[in-house]
C-alpha cells in the first residue's frame, strides 16, 4: 500500500483486513490516522496473540479506535495479562467484541464474561460472581452490583456493555444509584431501552430542585406540564438544556419568523433541537426557506430536518428538489409533502430526476394517497 496522500483509513481496511468498501467507509467516519505504522502493530499484536481476521474484524467494527491505541504500552500489556489469567483467543475475542474498550475491560473482565456466558442459557442465569475476580475498590465494586442490578431488570447487552466502558458515574454510586433508578422505574420507563438509560444519567445528574426549576421555564414559554414529561419520556435528554441554551433557541426561531406556538409545536416533535446551535439553525432554516421556499409551516411540520447534514443531507436534496420544480416535474402544492426520512441515497439526485423525468406529466398532479412523484421521493430520494 502506498504511504503518503494516497492514503486513506478504508483502503487500508480493505487490503489488511479484507472489509467490504462500504464496511470500510462506514469505519472511517468513525476513525482517523494518516499511515499504516500503529494499525499494522496493533494487527501484529492481536494476530501475534493468535486471533484470526475474522475475530479482529469484529473487533474493529465495533470499536475502530483500537487501531490508533498504544500497543506496546496500552494495548499489549492488558491483553497478556488477560491472557496470563487464563483467557482463551476465543473467549478473549468474544468478550472484546462486546467491550471494546481494553481499559475499562482489563477491570471489569471476569464480569463481563459471566454475562455473555448467562446470557447464552435458554432461561434467564442470575449472576454467579467469578471467584477469581480482580481486587477491587468501593467504586468497582459498587459497578459490579449496579451492573448486575440492571441486567435482572432486563437491560440488554449492549446497554449494559456501554455504561461499563463508559466509567459512568450514575454505575460507580450507591444510595443515589439507588435513589434514581426506583425514581426511572416509577416513571414507567422501559430497562431494555436507550431511554431508560437516558433518563437514569439525568435524574441522577440533577436535583428534583434543579428538574422542577426547568419544567417552570418551559411552562413560561407555553407548555404544560404534561406536554414538558411527554417529551420527557421520549427524549430524556430534553430537561438537560440549559436555562441559556433554551432563551438563545426561543430568540432564534422567534427572529427567524416563527411564532411562540410555533416554536413550542417544533420542540414537542423534535426536542433535539434544542441541543442545535443558533448558527445551524439560522443556516439550515434560511437555506430551506429563502433556497427552495420551503414555507415555515412546513419547518414545524417536520423540524427534523434541521438534524440533518448541510452538506450530505439537505444541500444535496434541494438541488434535486429544484431541479425537479424547474422542469415542471413538483409543483408547489406538493412541496410541503416531501418527506426527509433516513437512509443512504448514495447518488441518488441522479436516480430520482432520471426516474421522474420518465413520467407522464398527467401522472404528477394526481393528488391522491397513491400519487407516484410522492411515492418515488419517498422511497428514492429520501
Amino acid at each position: 500500500m502506498e504511504e503518503g496522500h494516497n492514503f486513506t483509513v478504508s483502503t487500508y481496511l480493505v487490503e489488511s483486513l479484507g472489509f467490504t468498501t462500504k464496511l470500510a467507509e462506514a469505519i472511517s467516519r468513525r476513525v482517523s490516522f494518516n499511515d499504516k505504522c500503529n494499525p499494522d502493530s496493533v494487527l501484529n499484536l492481536f494476530r501475534t496473540l493468535g486471533f484470526t481476521d475474522s475475530q479482529i474484524s469484529t473487533i474493529i467494527t465495533g470499536y475502530p479506535h483500537v487501531l490508533i491505541a498504544d500497543s506496546e504500552t496500552c494495548l499489549g500489556p492488558k491483553l497478556k495479562f488477560l491472557k496470563s489469567r487464563g483467557a482463551s483467543t476465543s473467549e478473549l475475542a468474544e468478550v472484546l467484541s462486546k467491550v471494546p474498550k481494553v481499559q475499562a475491560l482489563s477491570v471489569y473482565y471476569d464480569l463481563v464474561k459471566d454475562i455473555i456466558e448467562a446470557d447464552k442459557s435458554y432461561k434467564f442465569k442470575k449472576l454467579s460472581p467469578s471467584p477469581y475476580l480482580l481486587p477491587r475498590g468501593i467504586k468497582q465494586e459498587n459497578t459490579i452490583r449496579n451492573i448486575s442490578v440492571l441486567r435482572e431488570l432486563g437491560m440488554p447487552q449492549k446497554l449494559l456493555f456501554s455504561l461499563l466502558a463508559s466509567h459512568a458515574q450514575l454505575v460507580c454510586g450507591k444510595d443515589k444509584f439507588e435513589e434514581s433508578l426506583k425514581k426511572v422505574l416509577e416513571m414507567g420507563f422501559d430497562p431494555t431501552t436507550l431511554s431508560f438509560v437516558e433518563a437514569l444519567r439525568v435524574v441522577y445528574a440533577f436535583s428534583d430542585r434543579t428538574i422542577e426549576g426547568r419544567v417552570e421555564v418551559y411552562k413560561k414559554l407555553g407548555f404544560s406540564v404534561n406536554d414538558v414529561w411527554a417529551i420527557f419520556k421520549k427524549r430524556p435528554n430534553f430537561l438537560i438544556y440549559s436555562d441559556k441554551n433554551i432563551a438563545d433557541s426561543v430568540e432564534t426561531f422567534l427572529e427567524l419568523g416563527f411564532s411562540r406556538d410555533e416554536f413550542v409545536m417544533i420542540v414537542k416533535r423534535y426536542p433535539q433541537c434544542l441541543g442545535l446551535s443558533v448558527e445551524t439553525v439560522k443556516k439550515k432554516t434560511e437555506f430551506l426557506v429563502n433556497g427552495i421556499n420551503w414555507p415555515i409551516k412546513a419547518v414545524v411540520s417536520k423540524p427534523v430536518v434541521l438534524g440533518l447534514s448541510m452538506e450530505k443531507r439537505i444541500v444535496r436534496r434541494c438541488n434535486v428538489i429544484k431541479a425537479l420544480m424547474s422542469k415542471g416535474l413538483l409543483g408547489s402544492e406538493l412541496l410541503e409533502k416531501v418527506t426527509w426520512r433516513s437512509g443512504n441515497t448514495n447518488d441518488s439526485s441522479l436516480l430520482a430526476y432520471k426516474a421522474l423525468s420518465m413520467l407522464h406529466p398527467g401522472m404528477l398532479t394526481r393528488r391522491s394517497g397513491s400519487n407516484p412523484l410522492l411515492f418515488i421521493i419517498s422511497s428514492i430520494l429520501f
